[in-house]
C-alpha cells in the first residue's frame, strides 16, 4: 500500500469467478506498509489476481507474494504509536463494533474494517475474541463484501432455542446480522457453529428488505417475556421542509419468531445510526427495570417496553461528555447479567499501518440522581497488569505540585473532597486536566464536561494510552474518552491544588504493564 496513491480496483479469481474485490492504494513502487488477504481457504487450487489499471512501469503486481508472515510485521504491536490496552486491528482502517457476542468463555468483537486501506472503504467484518477484554487475538475477516454489496454494521446474539434452525448436533448458532449496503439496502443473516471461526451467510438473504435507501445497523435481542426477537433498526427519511433538504431519522421496531421472518411493530423518532437497546435494574434493584434505547452518538432515552413499542419516559439524554467515541455497542448473552459496552474512538495513528482503535470496555449501570436513574460508566481495568503503584493521601497545598509518576501509561484514580472554591489539576503526559469544584466542572485538553460532586466528594479515573485518554468523573456519570497524541518527552503525571485546600484527598497512580 502507498497511502495517498490512486486506487486500484482489484479481484482474485477462482476459475473465473470473482471470489475477493476490493480498492486499493496500490504501490507501483516501493511501499508504505503491507496488508494480506487470507487465501489458505483454496490452497492448491489456481487464484488470479487481476488490477484494472497500471502504470507501464508499475511493480505492483509483481510484488504480491504469498506466504504464511504478514509482510513487513517484523515491529507487529510494538509500534510507535499502537495503543497498548486499547484493540486496534493487525493492518488497515477499523470503526464500528459489531457483533458484541459472549459464548464459552469468549468475547467476541466483530468490527467494520478496512484490510487493505488506512481510511474507511472496503468495509468487512473483522474479527477478534478474547477472555478477559483486554488481551485480544484477532482472528481475520468473516464477512467479506458480495453481490449485495459492503458488509456495514450490526449485531450478533446466541440463538440457544435454534429458533432459526442454523444450530447442528445439539449447538445453538451464533447468529450475525447485518446490512448489506449495496442497492438496495438490506438486512441479512450470516450463522457459525464452531465459535465464530467460520461464518456461514444464510442462502435466504436478504430477511428484511429495503425501507429506505439510508436502512441500517440492526441490533437484534431477545425479548422474554414475549417470546421473540426484537431488531431495532436506523432508518432515515429524505424529506424537504421549507425548501431545505433534510432527514428524519427514526429507529423501526421489528420482531421475528425465529430471526428469519420479520413484522414492523414500531418506530421511535430522533436517533441517528447505530442503535443499541437493552434493559438495567436501576440501583442493582431487579424489580425496578427500565429499557434503554441509545444512539450512535451514545445520546438515550429511558423508559418502558412490551414487546412491540417503545415508551420513553426521558427525553433524549447526553451520553458520553468527550470527543470520538461513537457507535457503541453492548454485549449479547453474558451469563452474570452484566451490561457491557465498546465503542469506536476515533483516534487516529498517523503513519501507522493501522488506524482508530476501540474504547477500552466500559460497564453500564442506571443509577439513582436527583433527576432520576441516569447512566453510569466505569471502565473494566481490573485485568490490566500493574507494575507498579504509587500512592499519595497526604495534604496537598496550594500552588504544591506533586508527581506522582514519571511512567506515560498510567491508571491515575483520585478521590477528594474540595472546597468551594478548589481546583484540582492533573497534568498527564502534557495533557492538563482540571477540575474545577466552583463551576462543577471537568476539562480535559480543553474540553469541559459537567460533573457533579457525589456526596460532597469528586471521584476521577484517567486511563492514557498512546493516542487516547478516557476519564471518568462523579462516579461515572461523567465519561470523556479524547483522542490525544502527547509528546514522548511530556511522559509522567502530576497533581496540584489551586484556590482553596482540599478536605481530604487520595491520588493513586497505577503504572502499566
Amino acid at each position: 500500500v502507498k497511502n495517498g496513491a490512486a486506487k486500484k480496483k482489484v479481484e482474485v479469481l477462482r476459475a473465473g469467478v470473482v471470489e475477493r474485490f476490493f480498492d486499493i492504494e496500490l504501490a507501483d513502487g516501493d511501499a508504505d506498509w503491507w496488508a494480506f488477504l487470507d487465501v489458505s481457504a483454496w490452497r492448491g487450487e489456481t487464484l488470479t489476481v487481476k488490477v484494472n489499471r497500471l502504470k507501464s512501469d508499475s511493480r505492483g503486481l509483481e510484488s504480491i507474494s504469498q506466504g504464511d508472515e504478514i509482510k513487513g510485521a517484523e515491529n507487529l504491536y510494538r509500534e510507535t504509536l499502537r495503543p497498548r490496552y486499547h484493540f486496534t486491528a493487525k493492518r488497515g482502517w477499523l470503526n464500528d463494533p459489531n457483533g458484541l457476542v459472549y459464548y464459552e468463555g469468549e468475547y467476541h468483537l466483530f468490527f467494520q474494517h478496512n484490510p487493505y486501506g488506512y481510511e474507511w472503504g472496503n468495509m468487512h467484518w473483522g474479527h477478534a475474541v478474547s477472555r478477559d477484554l483486554i488481551q485480544w487475538e484477532e482472528l481475520g475477516e468473516s464477512l467479506y463484501p458480495d453481490a449485495m454489496g459492503p458488509m456495514f454494521s450490526g449485531s450478533a446474539v446466541m440463538d440457544w432455542k435454534n429458533t432459526s434452525g442454523f444450530g447442528k448436533d445439539g449447538k445453538p448458532p451464533m447468529v450475525l446480522a447485518y446490512t448489506a449496503a449495496g442497492n438496495p439496502a438490506v438486512q441479512c443473516l450470516a450463522y457459525s457453529t464452531d465459535r465464530g471461526r467460520t461464518v456461514t451467510k444464510y442462502s435466504g438473504n436478504p430477511v428484511v428488505k429495503e425501507f429506505t435507501p439510508g436502512n441500517r445497523d440492526p441490533k437484534i435481542i431477545w425479548h422474554e417475556p414475549t417470546q421473540r426477537w426484537v431488531m431495532t433498526l436506523y432508518v432515515g427519511f429524505d424529506e424537504t421542509k421549507e425548501g431545505k433538504k433534510t432527514t428524519r431519522h427514526t429507529i423501526h421496531f421489528l420482531t421475528s419468531p425465529n430471526l428469519k421472518d420479520w413484522t414492523l411493530a414500531s418506530q421511535t423518532e430522533d436517533f441517528f445510526e447505530c442503535p443499541d437497546f437493552f434493559e438495567l435494574p436501576v440501583d442493582g434493584n431487579a424489580k425496578n427495570k427500565k429499557w434503554v434505547l441509545i444512539g450512535a452518538s451514545s445520546e438515550y432515552m429511558i423508559g418502558t417496553f412490551d414487546g412491540a413499542k417503545f415508551t420513553p419516559e426521558t427525553a433524549k439524554l447526553p451520553g458520553h461528555r468527550g470527543k470520538g467515541f461513537y457507535a457503541a455497542q453492548t454485549f449479547s448473552d453474558i451469563p452474570d447479567g452484566r451490561r457491557i459496552m465498546i465503542g469506536w474512538l476515533q483516534a487516529p495513528s498517523p503513519g501507522m499501518p493501522f488506524n482508530q482503535c476501540m474504547s477500552l470496555p466500559l460497564e453500564l449501570k442506571l443509577i439513582g440522581t436527583q433527576a432520576g436513574p441516569r447512566l453510569q460508566w466505569t471502565a473494566i481495568t481490573s485485568e490490566l497488569p500493574v507494575a507498579a503503584r504509587r500512592v499519595l493521601d497526604q495534604p496537598l497545598a496550594p500552588g504544591e505540585t506533586n508527581e506522582l509518576s514519571k511512567d506515560g501509561f498510567t491508571l491515575v484514580q483520585a478521590e477528594f473532597e474540595p472546597d468551594a472554591n478548589s481546583e484540582v489539576k492533573f497534568t498527564v503526559n502534557g495533557v492538563p486536566i482540571l477540575y474545577n469544584a466552583a463551576k462543577l466542572e471537568l476539562t480535559v485538553n480543553g474540553h469541559r464536561a459537567p460533573a457533579p460532586l457525589r456526596a460532597g466528594k469528586q471521584r476521577i479515573t484517567i486511563i492514557t494510552d498512546r493516542t487516547a485518554f478516557e476519564v471518568f468523573a462523579s462516579d461515572g456519570l461523567t465519561y470523556v474518552p479524547m483522542p490525544v497524541l502527547w509528546k514522548e518527552e511530556a511522559r509522567g503525571v502530576k497533581v496540584s491544588v489551586s484556590g482553596a485546600a482540599l478536605k481530604s484527598s487520595k491520588f493513586t497512580a497505577l503504572e502499566l504493564k
